[in-house]
């Protein structure tokens, strides 16, 4: 797939990231920045933004799975299960009450990198459409969900005999995040490091839906799960 093309400008300071930044070299090696679509473009620094803007950057991931879709919605929306799928995302809690997916309902999600790095995020829910939709945004550092540091949203389609399309999408930005810290330290490597991004979280992405789809049609086989 070709790559997207890097316009560069200056470099500037972009906001801070959710907590320790790592270096650029980290951020490639682990795959720490986003899979972009093919015609995507960096702005240049018309208009006041930098070569590096990541916001809007979007990877999607999807797949069919021989259950329906308010089984499928249960599994997506127990955010406790993604520890069991996902290869980077190895730990998730609901914060407070009242701990079930509702718009609003707060959790954390501990992720983990190849080489050990690891580092925590809270997220809110902010859509709970069951069994059509289910999505969060993780916070940066300001603590406000109308400028998170990226936008993660599954959308679940019925299929002719019972079985589901499950799409699973992320969006960055606006908010700080490790992706435009690691751009920002090396502007030189920008175009790198958000492609590595791309391939590891396009892959992470397609690993947690592959898990969760033998999680589903085995509950559906058998009978079991919810609603």
């Amino acid at each position: 797939m070709t790559r997207p093309s890097l316009r560069r400008g200056p470099a500037a300071v972009p906001p801070s990231a959710t907590t320790t930044r790592p270096e650029p070299e980290l951020a490639a090696k682990t795959g720490l920045l986003a899979n972009l679509g093919e015609d995507t473009e960096f702005p240049s620094t018309d208009g006041g933004q930098i070569a590096y803007e990541v916001t809007g950057l979007t990877a999607a991931a999807e797949q069919v799975v021989a259950a329906r879709p308010e089984l499928v919605w249960d599994l997506v929306a127990d955010v406790t299960r993604v520890g069991g799928w996902s290869p980077e995302c190895i730990r998730v809690a609901w914060l407070g009450e009242p701990g079930r997916p509702q718009p609003g309902a707060r959790f954390t999600g501990h992720n983990r990198f190849p080489d050990g790095f690891e580092y925590e995020v809270t997220c809110v829910v902010t859509e709970a459409d069951r069994p059509r939709a289910f999505a969060w945004v993780v916070l940066d550092d300001s603590g406000d969900p109308a400028r998170p540091s990226s936008s993660w949203r599954y959308r679940i389609d019925p299929l002719p005999g019972g079985g589901s399309r499950v799409r699973q999408r992320f969006t960055h930005g606006p908010g700080a995040s490790y992706l435009r810290a690691a751009a920002a330290k090396a502007p030189d490597r920008a175009a790198e490091i958000i492609a590595a991004r791309w391939d590891g979280l396009r892959a992470n992405m397609s690993a947690t839906l592959r898990a969760m789809k033998a999680a589903a049609e085995s509950s559906h086989g058998t009978g079991a799960g919810p609603g």
